[in-house]
């Protein structure tokens, strides 16, 4: 029996599209700051929320909401260069701070 998901992508799309989930799901963790972010963030007084942070980062211009930091934190989500500046200044820290172990 057909899926909606077969039906409109074929056979072998959705092989690719399994495929490529199982390896992604498999994958290492896709940043090495994560961990610090969270111990940033918990680290101020008062402590901040990841909605607070979301908030912080918007106001630098930068489009990360609540899910993505919960993703990066987790070291699931790639995080860009100028995402670690901005969370480097929106947590306190500097941006090196980060990689420091």
């Amino acid at each position: 029996m057909e899926n909606i998901y077969t039906a409109q992508f074929g056979h072998s799309q959705m092989c690719f599209i399994r495929t490529f989930v199982k390896n992604a799901l498999k994958s290492p963790r896709k940043n090495i700051i994560g961990h610090r972010v969270r111990t940033a963030r918990r680290r101020l007084n008062p402590k901040v929320t990841q909605e607070d942070l979301a908030g912080r980062m918007a106001a630098r211009g930068i489009d990360l909401n609540r899910s993505a930091i919960s993703k990066i934190e987790s070291g699931v989500r790639h995080v860009l260069d100028y995402e670690v500046k901005a969370l480097a200044a929106c947590l306190k820290v500097k941006p090196g701070w980060f990689f420091e172990s």
